[in-house]
């Protein structure tokens, strides 16, 4: 039974991986060269490390929820993107149960960059099939 205020289990990444970016990059059709290049990086003003393309952000979130709630399917989702998460990171995907409508579970969601905090917010509906 889901309640309000359950704490979901968290899902972690110890690493975001170069390589997974640039797959990530390409599946997604994304060529901005943050991804893929430090220069790129430097020259836009953002530090020295290449940036995770924001949709790989989101789907640590979605591999959290589908594991907190078996058999259920992202009816809805939110994002706010509140910085970027860089090469090498760990992130922590988590959330809270923020209300409960029949078989629907409403959640706060979000990402943490381990050591800096914050960096995706949000709101989520699980949902049956």
């Amino acid at each position: 039974m889901v309640h309000v205020g359950d704490i979901l289990p968290t899902f972690e990444l110890g690493f975001v991986d170069p390589e997974a970016m640039k797959v990530w990059s390409k599946a997604l059709r994304d060529p901005n060269p943050i991804h893929l290049d430090r220069e790129a990086v430097k020259a836009a003003g953002l530090g020295d490390r290449r940036i995770n393309p924001g949709p790989a952000n989101v789907a640590y979130i979605i591999n959290m929820l589908t594991a907190a709630f078996p058999g259920k399917q992202v009816g809805a989702l939110d994002a706010r993107f509140l910085d970027n998460v860089f090469e090498g990171e760990a992130v922590v995907a988590g959330g809270t149960v923020s209300a409960v409508d029949g078989s629907a579970v409403d959640c706060e969601i979000w990402l943490d960059a381990l050591g800096r905090g914050r960096v995706v917010g949000g709101t989520a509906r699980m949902v049956d099939p």
